[in-house]
């Protein structure tokens, strides 16, 4: 319309108001559940039993966050079918930041074990942050002849098949980072499984298996009581409670980089500013000392990386386990 008479020009005035407060209106509707977020109690799935390095981390984080937040935040254990169960749950839940999930590193090894999942670890979920990371150490028995990295790996090729390793299960993290260490060395050793970190730090110290990739909070006490010996870390950085050893990649092994970790996501399609919301304050949350005090006490590493950088890490370890799993011909037990 040519707005030229000052009837035209009144009502080009008045379809111009309209037109903001229509605008104005939408976008206010759009921002509306982000900017009220949250106005309810928030259920953080924990797809784990109560008690473990995941629960831990959740509880600790989630009492403070429920101050942050203003809400009650409840943590719902929900273990099964190897942690499928509970992370399908958040999976199919709605996208509005009241169903979160805290998961462990399982999370990008379930595609590389299981044909068909319910979810897809990429496409389903919105990363917020990883609250905690748990590094593993490489240790050995003393009666092994190695004092470093390049002497197992000679040690493993002079005797190919003949050195075993504990793990805490098949195709669990202690049994990966073994894998993943044969991988890249071109080495044969043989997996020993126990049920549990500690029955295999108890295989270890009896002699049963020569070798163990173990979480550090289980091995460490007995490195410094001088019952076993450790060569390095499997992280890409040296680990906070232990500086004093080398990483893997350090010690001889380049590319190699392998940690347990604990993350908290929300279900695909749940609005930015809600994902931006629960970051923001999760990392406000994870750098306190007292926080950090209680995680590094149980050999929990705080992380708070952003969300861009932990849905690399997600995709990054799903497609680095697919080949490792494949290579090493592992199948769920």
């Amino acid at each position: 319309m040519q707005c030229w008479s000052p009837r035209a020009r009144l009502v080009c005035a008045t379809t111009t108001v309209m037109t903001l407060t229509l605008v104005q209106a939408t976008a206010h509707a759009g921002t509306a559940p982000a900017t009220n977020y949250p106005s309810k109690p928030i259920r953080i799935i924990v797809p784990q039993s109560a008690g473990g390095s995941t629960d831990l981390a959740a509880r600790v984080v989630t009492q403070r966050l429920s101050e942050a937040l203003g809400q009650t935040l409840v943590v719902d254990n929900r273990p099964g079918a190897g942690s499928l169960n509970g992370t399908e749950t958040v999976a199919k839940a709605p996208a509005d930041g009241y169903t979160l999930l805290a998961v462990a590193a399982s999370f990008t090894i379930n595609p590389s074990l299981h044909e068909k999942l319910p979810f897809d670890p990429v496409r389903d979920f919105a990363p917020i942050t990883r609250l905690a990371a748990l590094p593993h150490i490489l240790v050995v028995h003393p009666s092994l002849p190695v004092k470093s990295v390049k002497d197992l790996i000679a040690l493993a090729k002079a005797k190919p098949g003949e050195l075993n390793y504990a793990s805490s299960g098949v195709a669990t993290s202690t049994h990966l980072a073994a894998e993943l260490f044969k991988h890249l060395t071109g080495t044969d050793m043989v997996q020993v499984p126990f049920k549990g970190g500690a029955p295999g730090v108890v295989g270890l110290l009896s002699g049963q298996v020569q070798l163990y990739f173990a979480t550090i909070s289980t091995a460490l006490p007995h490195v410094k009581s001088n019952k076993i010996r450790a060569l390095a870390v499997t992280t890409g950085k040296r680990s906070i409670v232990a500086p004093e050893f080398p990483t893997i990649a350090e010690a001889g092994v380049p590319g190699y980089e392998h940690a347990s970790w604990i993350g908290l996501l929300a279900p695909a399609r749940t609005p930015r500013a809600v994902v931006s919301r629960l970051h923001m304050e999760s990392i406000k949350v994870i750098n306190m000392p007292e926080v950090q005090t209680v995680l590094l006490r149980d050999g929990l590493e705080p992380v708070g990386d952003d969300p861009v950088e932990f849905s690399h890490t997600v995709r990054n370890e799903v497609a680095k386990w697919m080949k490792v799993v494949k290579a090493a011909g592992i199948k769920p037990q």
